[in-house]
């Protein structure tokens, strides 16, 4: 019996060193974050240039149709907010859908969280970011990634005319510490024009009684979607939310950690549409894409990614940064899962 017992232990320590071990390995075949650097980045990024050949350039608004799909560049900024960048660095596009979780900021930062999702959900969608959602039934979006959320946030910011957008936009200098930042009046003239459905969102809003103001409300959203950056840009965006909203060069004026988990948890659950959910599984990190092509990526507590190839899949995210940052991810163990 005491020989079984004597067989059966050292049976048990042999498994554990071997679990151990395994474990030891697999740890290893992450890299050290502290090594990324631009040749990295152009390793990974040459391997998925190609990928733009599988999806194509938004033309629903007619100027971002005229994006060269073969641009494309990769941004890094590390935990002591130093930045690498590899591919069409100095390329600007516009910010589409990743203005969302600045207006976000700023509206919560103004009127309070409580106020704010009083109005709409915390949900994820199943739906495309343009979709009614339960606008007609609850007359609520679900969540400010969608449109119809994103449209209602910036109502909610204060200020006549164009003062909502003014102050988004100063965010974004702020954040990426770029005070040349502006937005392509183009691009938010062809919005304009061709935004009829963002346009029956935010009169389904007003008759439900969510919006009270005019079309300048509209407007605003339009100017904010048209922000033009570089993937740079991005990347010190995507640093800020990942440090609890302090600025890449130290800044601590809008330091605030319940924001940071606020913004980061919305970019996790809606920031990749309706490919939120197998982007969680993938790649595993708060991110948040736009039809100009760009993604910004928070690796809480640690860096920034941004990326850029104007070339989208059929949920309207880039498909060559997509598989940039999954590469990233696995080089690095990057996922919070």
């Amino acid at each position: 019996m005491k020989n079984n017992s004597f067989l059966f232990s050292a049976k048990g320590i042999c498994t554990a060193a071997f679990l151990s071990l395994n474990t030891i390995v697999y740890a290893q075949k992450t890299a050290d974050i502290s090594t990324i650097s631009e040749k990295t980045l152009n390793t990974i990024l040459e391997k998925n240039r190609a990928y733009y050949t599988q999806g194509k350039v938004a033309d629903y608004i007619p100027e971002l149709g005229k994006m060269d799909a073969k641009a494309i560049a990769f941004s890094v900024v590390d935990k002591n907010g130093k930045v690498f960048n590899t591919g069409d660095v100095s390329k600007k596009f516009t910010m589409q859908s990743i203005s969302k979780i600045i207006s976000l900021m700023v509206a919560v930062n103004e009127k309070g969280e409580a106020h704010i999702f009083d109005k709409m959900g915390y949900f994820g969608s199943d739906k495309p970011f343009n979709h009614f959602s339960n606008l007609e039934t609850t007359g609520k979006p679900l969540n400010p990634m969608m449109n119809a959320g994103a449209i209602l946030t910036t109502s909610l910011i204060s200020g006549d005319g164009e003062k909502p957008f003014l102050k988004i936009l100063d965010m974004v200098r702020y954040i990426t510490k770029n005070q040349t930042i502006e937005y392509n009046k183009s691009v938010y003239e062809s919005e304009k024009a061709t935004g009829h459905r963002n346009r029956g969102m935010f009169y389904i809003m007003k008759n439900s009684g969510l919006i009270s103001g005019n079309e300048d409300q509209l407007d605003n959203y339009f100017k904010q979607c048209s922000i033009e950056l570089t993937a740079e840009d991005l990347a010190k965006i995507g640093y800020f939310f990942a440090n609890q909203c302090v600025r890449f060069d130290g800044d601590t004026t809008y330091k605030n950690a319940d924001m940071a988990k606020l913004v980061e948890s919305q970019m996790l659950t809606a920031g990749m549409y309706e490919f939120s959910g197998e982007y969680s599984r993938t790649v595993g990190l708060p991110s948040k894409s736009g039809v100009g092509g760009g993604i910004t990526v928070s690796v809480p507590g640690k860096i920034g990614i941004g990326v850029f190839s104007p070339s989208l899949d059929q949920h309207g995210n880039s498909l060559a940064g997509y598989h940039m940052i999954l590469d990233l991810a696995k080089q690095y163990g990057l996922s919070i899962f």
